[in-house]
C-alpha cells in the first residue's frame, strides 16, 4: 500500500473544498491543464531518472478494468436518521486509483470492512452493485465479505505485522519473528483463505467482462493472481506493489513455502509494478535466486512458468489540482489562521502515521540532540507532529505508540520553558490541520526506516509558502524522485538528523527558494494521471510482446 494515506477529508472538507470541482472532476481536464508555481528563479534540471512529461491532449481510450485491493472506494454506514449513506472510503491507494472510474469502465473488488459493508455484499449474494463517484461516473462495486476469523488472520496476522514488518525492515531479527504454529495456521486459514476469496470474486466478475485487464494491489493480496491464472491462463493481470521490496536475503526470514508462494503469486502476472527502481531490482533479484527463475535485468523480464512477467517501476503521485484547492478552502485557512496565531519563529514539522516504520521517536532524538548542539534556538523553533494513529489493535503499533509519547514528553520535560514546548505532539485525524501546517513549515523532517514512496512530501512541496526545506530519508522512496533538491539523512543517525535541521535552518532564502520550486515543478510535471497513464502503457507494452512472442 501506498506508505501514507491521504485521510479523510470528511463532510466538512466536501463542502469546503473552494470549488464544486473533486479530484475526479479536476482529473478530466486534467491532460490538457497544468498549473504550475511561478519560479523566482531557474529550477535545477530535473532528475534524469524521471523525464519530463509532455502535456497530454489527446482523449483517454476507455478500458474494461477489474480493480482489487483490500480498502475499496467506499465504505457504507448509516446516519443519524438511520438511512443507508455510501463515504468516501480512507486510504491514499484508494483515493488515487477512484480517477480510473472517470475515464474507464471500471469493476472494483474490495473487502466488505465495515458491518454495513458486510450488510451490502449480503444482499447483492455475491454479485457486483451499481455505484456512483460523487461526479456521477458509474462503476460497479463487489465487496466480498470474508469470514471474520480468517480475516483477523490474514490482516492482523499475516499482512500486519508479519508482511508489513518484514518489508520494512523492521524485525529485530536476533529476537523476532518466532515463526511458531500459529503464524503458519494464520498463512493457511487467513491469507491463503482470504486470498481465494478474492481470486472467486474475480473470476465471477470475469464473466461478466471476459475481456477486462485485472488490475491487483498491495501486500494483501500475492497470492490472488496465481488462483485466477490457473482458471483464466489468458486474463491479462497486473501488480502495483506500493510497498517496499526487500532484499532477497530478508525473505529468507519466511519459510520456504511462503515466500515462494508470495513470488510465485506475483510472477502468475503480466505486468508487476514497483514504485521505485531500487524495488524493481530487489524483486527481480529475489526471483532469481527464491524461484530460480530466468531474468533479464537490462530488459527487466522473468520467465517463470512458461510465461514473460515485465516488471516496472513508476511512483506514484498526487493531484496538484486538489491540494491547490485545498490550499485555499474555508478548512484549511480556518486551520491555518489558528496555527498562525500560535506559530514560533521556526517550524519544524513532521506528518506520519505512528507506524513504526515511520521513525518518530528516532526523529524526536534528533531534534533533542539539535536543541542541545544550539542553545540560541531553544525558545524560537518548535517541532509539530501530526501524527495519525495506526492499527492501534496490533501489540507492536499500541507499544510503538506509547514509546513515541514517551519520547516527545521527555524532550518537553528536559527543555520547556514557560509557554514554549519544544514538541507539539497532535494525535489524531485532521487533514486540514495538516494542509494548513504544509503551508506553513519550514522544515519538513520524513526520515522513515523505510518507505514504499511517501506522498507528504510530494504533497507539502506543492502548497508550501515559506520556502520550507525537506529533510528526506534515503530509505524512502520518493527519495529517488525528490533527492536532488532535498536534504537527505540515513535514517538510522540521529546526529546526521540533527545536522540536517541546522543545516536546513541556516540555508540561504534563495537556495531554500530554489530547491522548493524545482521540486514543486517535478511532483507537477509528475502527477496522479502521469502515474495511471504509465500503468495502462505498461498493459499495452505487455500485450504487444504478448502477440509478437
Amino acid at each position: 500500500m501506498v506508505d501514507r494515506r491521504i485521510r479523510r477529508a470528511g463532510n466538512e472538507l466536501r463542502h469546503c473544498a473552494g470549488s464544486p470541482h473533486s479530484l475526479l472532476t479536476r482529473l478530466e481536464s486534467l491532460a490538457c491543464e497544468r498549473v504550475r508555481r511561478p519560479a523566482l528563479s531557474e529550477p535545477p534540471p530535473p532528475s534524469p531518472s524521471f523525464p519530463i512529461n509532455h502535456l497530454r491532449c489527446a482523449p483517454v481510450a476507455r478500458r474494461k478494468l477489474i480493480v482489487v485491493s483490500n480498502r475499496g472506494p467506499v465504505t457504507f454506514g448509516r446516519d443519524g436518521d438511520g438511512q443507508r449513506v455510501a463515504l468516501r472510503g480512507g486510504g491514499g491507494l484508494t483515493t488515487a486509483l477512484r480517477s480510473l472510474v472517470l475515464h474507464h469502465e471500471v469493476r472494483w473488488i474490495a473487502s466488505a470492512i465495515s458491518a454495513e459493508d458486510r450488510l451490502v455484499a449480503e444482499e447483492a449474494s455475491g454479485e457486483s452493485i451499481h455505484e456512483r463517484a460523487r461526479d456521477g461516473s458509474a462503476y460497479r462495486l463487489h465487496l466480498v465479505a470474508h469470514d471474520e476469523q480468517a480475516y483477523d488472520r490474514f490482516y492482523n496476522v499475516i499482512a500486519n505485522p508479519t508482511l508489513w514488518f518484514l518489508q520494512h525492515y523492521l524485525w529485530p531479527l536476533a529476537v523476532a519473528p518466532s515463526l511458531d504454529r500459529g503464524l503458519h495456521h494464520a498463512w493457511r486459514d487467513g491469507y491463503v483463505a482470504v486470498n481465494r476469496a478474492f481470486a472467486d470474486a474475480v473470476l465471477a466478475e470475469l464473466e461478466h467482462e471476459p475481456d477486462a485487464t485485472v488490475f491487483f494491489h498491495d501486500y494483501h493480496l500475492y497470492l490472488a493472481p496465481r488462483l485466477v491464472r490457473e482458471s483464466r491462463p489468458d486474463t491479462a493481470l497486473a501488480h502495483f506493489v506500493h510497498i517496499p521490496w526487500p532484499q532477497p536475503d530478508v525473505w529468507r526470514v519466511l519459510p520456504d513455502e511462503i515466500r515462494r508462494a508470495i513470488h510465485d503469486g506475483l510472477l502468475a502476472n503480466d505486468v508487476v509494478g514497483f514504485h521505485t527502481a531500487r524495488w524493481r531490482s530487489n524483486f527481480l533479484r529475489g526471483s532469481e535466486d527464491l524461484l530460480g527463475a530466468a531474468v533479464d535485468h537490462g530488459r527487466g523480464t522473468v520467465d517463470h512458468r512458461g510465461r514473460e512477467v515485465l516488471v516496472t517501476s513508476h511512483p506514484i503521485s498526487v493531484d496538484p489540482h486538489e491540494f491547490d484547492e485545498l490550499a485555499t478552502s474555508e478548512a484549511v485557512l480556518a486551520a491555518e489562521q489558528r496555527l498562525l496565531a500560535r506559530r514560533p519563529e521556526k517550524l519544524l514539522l513532521r506528518v506520519d502515521r505512528t507506524d513504526p516504520s515511520k521513525n518518530i521517536v528516532r526523529g524526536f532524538r534528533a531534534f533533542e540532540l539539535y536543541l542541545d548542539a544550539h542553545p540560541e534556538m531553544q525558545e524560537r523553533v518548535v517541532m509539530l507532529a501530526l501524527l495519525d494513529p495506526s492499527r492501534q489493535e496490533i501489540p507492536e503499533y499500541a507499544e510503538y505508540l506509547g514509546a513515541i509519547q514517551r519520547s516527545a514528553r521527555a524532550v518537553n520535560e528536559r527543555f520547556e520553558r514557560g509557554t514554549w514546548r519544544p514538541i507539539d505532539l497532535q494525535i489524531r485525524d485532521d487533514f486540514a490541520g495538516t494542509v494548513a501546517a504544509y503551508k506553513q513549515f519550514d522544515v519538513l523532517l520524513v526520515n522513515a526506516v523505510f518507505d514504499g514512496l511517501n506522498l507528504v512530501a510530494k504533497e507539502a512541496a506543492l502548497v508550501n509558502e515559506r520556502d520550507g526545506v525537506l529533510i528526506l530519508s534515503e530509505n524512502a522512496g520518493v527519495h529517488e524522485e525528490l533527492s536532488p533538491w532535498a536534504l537527505s539523512v540515513n535514517p538510522f543517525d540521529v546526529a546526521g538528523q540533527a545536522d540536517a535541521l541546522h543545516r536546513a535552518l541556516t540555508l540561504p532564502a534563495e537556495e531554500r527558494r530554489t530547491r522548493l520550486v524545482a521540486a514543486a515543478d517535478h511532483v507537477r510535471r509528475h502527477d496522479l494521471e502521469a502515474w495511471i497513464e504509465a500503468q495502462l502503457s505498461d498493459f499495452d507494452r505487455k500485450a504487444v510482446r504478448g502477440r509478437r512472442g
